[in-house]
This record gives structure tokens, C-alpha cells and sequence, in this order.
């Protein structure tokens, strides 16, 4: 069977019967699609027909023991034009979504290796960065509030260390899902989960002085200002809806500005707030709610890098 109309049929299937976010998708299907040119690549070209057009699509019965082990092979040993390597993780990312497509295959009953033959290698250990409370003061700080995009930079710093979002739930919000008067409202994370957000009362302050400035009745809550006005046919101004990227890069931008040692990012940011949680005696089961992880076991990453009961245990008995 055609390989690459598999793997459409596969991406479809988790746009219309998993749900899957349009964001994951993205990734499965250039996951699959270096697989599939991997494969192409090293299946012997008498596969090839040699007509004028013609090209050799893969066939399951290619995806096999050997062909995987080769893969990985590949994928270890992989290097871009700039000499760019891929981390283990993100080979693991790869071989996850090969796994998931070879599971969709069994459940349709066509003959393929078995996803259990995938055995993911050990991930490296995650370095988490984040800031101590002086640093995050300092950083939010930085954004010159007298101006239009400050403001908005301003509220966007605040939310983020208020909420602990992902950068893509930040900029996905809309001005009528929060509710700054309970202080909270609802987004969809990961895996289609809804969770509940709180903001502070700082948080909400700054969101309300900078959506007071807004002159629009625009959908989304952070919008830009530079660039391209909205398309004249764009009612909901989603056309000017703030990126993930543009966030980033303000981000990058204050952290410059403030002079910090360690380069945080938007991520960086749900770190903080995890372990200022964490650090001031919240029960980890609540940081998970709070975040959104769907484990426990992803959760517990920050109880390694923020103990109280640890640093009290080394100060009363080393060196005694």
C-alpha cells in the first residue's frame, strides 16, 4: 500500500477522530515526512519505475525491523547544511510519531512491524532554567510602559509569570474568555485538556490599564502593532494577532535589557512560576492542575531543582 497516502489518511484520522491540535499535526506530519524521505532514500532505486514523473512513494512492507533500525541510525547521525544535530529528544519526538503511525495501522488492520519493536532511547536530563525572584522583578520591569507596545509587553510578562501558560496558550487567548473581575478563565492545552487559569491582582491590573488603551473591538488579547494593518476583510483581527514568535523574541528582548545571566524564555517564565509554587509550599498535585501536565511524573522535574526541606537537611548537618 502507498506509504505516503497512509500517512495522510493517519494525519487525518487525528484531525477528525483524536482531535488532535492542528500544532501537533504540524509536527507528526514532518516527522513522517523525514521518515518517508528517508525511506526513499535508502530503498534500492530499481523500486523506481525510471517514467517521465514517476517517483517512488514507499510501500508499508518497506517499514520494517531493519528500515527502523537504519532510521535511527539516521536520525543520530543527522547534521543540516549549517552542521546542526538533532537532540535526543528530539529524535525521540520522531521515532514517537512513527510509533503512533504504526499503532493506526495495526488498529486498521494492514500488515506493518509492531509499534512495540520501537523502544525509545533514554532522554537526557532536562535542564531547567528559570529566575529567582529578584531577576523576575527586574525583568518585568523592564518594558516602557508609556508606550503602546510596552504596555502590552508589560501585561504580557505579568500574565505569564501570574499563570504559568505556554506561549502558545498565551497568545491563542481572546478578551472575552477572561474574566478579570473573578480574576480567571479557561484555556485548552495540550491533548485538548481545558484547565482553569488565575491571575493576581497584579496580573489583572495590567491586563485591564492595557486593554483601556485598545480603541478596537478586536477578538484577540494581544495584538501588534507594527507590520501590515488587518486585512480589510478580517473582522475578528486575527490577521494581527500577536505570534508565539513575537513573543519570544520580546521576551529575548527584555532579558537583554535587564541584563539577566541566564537567556530565559517564554518557557522559561512557566518554569518560574512553577517554582515559585513549589518553593512557597504548594502541593504538586495542585502545580500539575495548575499546569496543565497530564502526569504527575512531568510535574515532578521541578521538586529536584527546588527543595526547602533539602537545603535545610545540608545547612544543619554538612560540615557539623
Amino acid at each position: 500500500m502507498d506509504l505516503e497516502q497512509l500517512i495522510k489518511d493517519f494525519l487525518e484520522y487525528l484531525e477528525i477522530e483524536r482531535n488532535v491540535s492542528q500544532l501537533t499535526i504540524r509536527n507528526y506530519r514532518h516527522y513522517l515526512e523525514r521518515f518517508l524521505g528517508f525511506l526513499i532514500g535508502y530503498i534500492p532505486s530499481p523500486n523506481v519505475s525510471g517514467e517521465a514523473g514517476s517517483r517512488y512513494a514507499g510501500k508499508i512492507s518497506d517499514v520494517n525491523a531493519e528500515s527502523i533500525r537504519q532510521y535511527r541510525l539516521y536520525l543520530s547521525r543527522f547534521s543540516d547544511a549549517k552542521g546542526m544535530t538533532l537532540k535526543r529528544v528530539t529524535q525521540n519526538y520522531h521515532l514517537i510519531a512513527l510509533r503512533s503511525f504504526l499503532k493506526y495501522m495495526a488498529k486498521r488492520d494492514i500488515p506493518s512491524v509492531s509499534p512495540d519493536k520501537i523502544d525509545l532511547p533514554k532522554a537526557e536530563s532536562r535542564s531547567i532554567k528559570f529566575l529567582e525572584h529578584a531577576d523576575m522583578e527586574r525583568l518585568l520591569n523592564m518594558p516602557e510602559i508609556s508606550t503602546k507596545e510596552g504596555l502590552r509587553d508589560k501585561a504580557i510578562l505579568e500574565v505569564l509569570f501570574s499563570t504559568g501558560l505556554r506561549v502558545s496558550e498565551l497568545v491563542s487567548l481572546n478578551r472575552d474568555q477572561i474574566n478579570l473581575d473573578r480574576r480567571e478563565f479557561s484555556v485548552i492545552g495540550k491533548g485538548r485538556r481545558t484547565r482553569i487559569v488565575f491571575l493576581s491582582e497584579r496580573a489583572a491590573d495590567w491586563l485591564r490599564r492595557y486593554t483601556a488603551t485598545r480603541e478596537d473591538d478586536l477578538r484577540p488579547i494581544f495584538i501588534r502593532y507594527s507590520g501590515k494593518t488587518p486585512d480589510e476583510h478580517d473582522r475578528t483581527g486575527e490577521s494581527i494577532r500577536l505570534t508565539a514568535r513575537s513573543v519570544q523574541r520580546s521576551v529575548e528582548k527584555y532579558v537583554k535589557k535587564a541584563k539577566l545571566m541566564i537567556k530565559i524564555t517564554p518557557h522559561g517564565l512557566r518554569h518560574t512560576f512553577a517554582t515559585d509554587l513549589l518553593g512557597n509550599g504548594a502541593d504538586l498535585r495542585a502545580i500539575q492542575e495548575l499546569l496543565g501536565h497530564k502526569n504527575v511524573s512531568t510535574t515532578q522535574i521541578y521538586t529536584h531543582i527546588t527543595n526547602p526541606q533539602l537545603k535545610e537537611i545540608h545547612d544543619k548537618f554538612h560540615s557539623k
